[in-house]
């Protein structure tokens, strides 16, 4: 999953679904930690928006990465055609999905894509559901039918490739950094 090859995707991380999963400050953290690293390395960036009119829109922490979201109804963001002209235009093969939720938008989302030939990544730790079950065996589902399920860090250390360069002074502080606490959630 080299920088130059994949794409980020920031699933609808909106103001009033963030705080209705589980561990909301450790997902945005993780999102916001692997939005960083892809803004320095020229990594592709989109993020949709759910229904924004009643949801909201990206949560203020993660916007600031994003140049805009694509609104959508449809669960999975395969359905929205100009995100996907955008993904295909740069011709990035690899797609690494974070966000809201894991069982919903997410798996419909890594499902449709996987289906349209494209290797499909996703960082456990910057996702979430409202029920932890949801979100087990959404990953399960995705992964076998051919999706990768990695973590933020793991993620960040592929994108460098290795201990020195500009990369790797990117993402060095990212990984130092002090997760959010759980008592938080």
């Amino acid at each position: 999953m080299s920088p130059d090859e994949t794409a980020l995707w920031v699933v609808d991380v909106q103001d009033k679904l963030l705080p209705l999963v589980k561990n909301p400050s450790h997902v945005a953290w993780n999102v916001g930690r692997l939005l960083e690293a892809a803004s320095g390395m020229e990594i592709q960036i989109a993020a949709t928006e759910q229904y924004p009119e009643a949801l909201g829109g990206t949560v203020p922490e993660l916007a600031r990465w994003v140049d805009s979201a694509f609104s959508k109804k449809s669960f999975s963001c395969a359905a929205v055609e100009p995100l996907v002209a955008q993904l295909e235009s740069q011709r990035r093969t690899k797609l690494l999905l974070v966000g809201l939720e894991t069982h919903v938008c997410i798996q419909q989302t890594a499902l449709d894509m996987l289906a349209r030939g494209y290797h499909v990544f996703l960082a456990t730790d910057a996702m979430s559901a409202r029920s932890e079950l949801d979100h087990r065996v959404a990953l399960d589902r995705i992964a076998t039918a051919g999706g990768v399920i990695t973590t933020t860090e793991a993620i960040l250390f592929e994108w460098c490739q290795v201990a020195t360069g500009t990369a790797f002074e990117l993402i060095k502080p990212l990984v130092r950094q002090t997760p959010p606490t759980a008592s938080m959630d």
